[in-house]
């Protein structure tokens, strides 16, 4: 989808993604880890922000990217709002090179989002975007549709796809908005060195 596509769904208010704060299974997760010592987190298809502030809120240096202009004015609006620092960039996650390696990657469906062609070059992003030894953790939403976005997919094509590069340290299936209940599933993974 493109960065036009995007923007128009922000321009029209056309946005069912927007839930209003960050992903519940994030702020869980998040209050199980001990504080980050200088750590770096990327947020690609960061929206709004949501999951970015709460990033920040735990102690990260938190960077959101995303496609639509709208949304990332809208995140330094609330950034701002709620007192915190983070950085907002507009950027294509599969496209463009990182502004550097980042110790975590968390993405909240935005696999999904994107067209399932384009998800082995999702991979190679998080690969580009994600030091050696990083921790990616990603909220992916096991729905069956296929005229996304969002687009379906499934806990093996997720496995398929990470294995080869990433350690699987756990899953979950987390707290979630009350319409995704029961549909997502939480990997935390670490990307392997060698």
């Amino acid at each position: 989808m493109s960065r036009d596509y995007w923007e128009n769904r922000y321009q029209t208010k056309d946005m069912p993604w927007e839930k209003g704060g960050p992903s519940p299974g994030l702020v869980d997760f998040l209050e199980t880890l001990p504080p980050p010592t200088d750590q770096t987190v990327c947020v690609p298809g960061c929206g709004t922000g949501h999951d970015v502030r709460a990033f920040a809120r735990a102690g990260f240096h938190a960077s959101g990217f995303d496609l639509a202009p709208s949304g990332i004015r809208l995140a330094v609006e609330k950034t701002a709002l709620a007192g915190l620092s983070a950085r907002f960039q507009l950027a294509d996650f599969l496209l463009d090179p990182p502004p550097r390696p980042f110790d975590w990657i968390f993405e909240h469906t935005l696999f999904c989002a994107i067209q399932p062609a384009e998800r082995g070059a999702y991979v190679q992003s998080v690969l580009r975007w994600l030091k050696p030894g990083g921790q990616f953790l990603a909220v992916h939403y096991l729905i069956p549709d296929t005229d996304g976005p969002p687009f379906g997919t499934t806990r093996e094509e997720v496995l398929r796809m990470f294995l080869p590069h990433f350690d699987l340290l756990s899953e979950w299936i987390p707290r979630s908005y009350p319409n995704r209940t029961g549909l997502e599933l939480m990997l935390w993974w670490r990307r392997k060195t060698g």
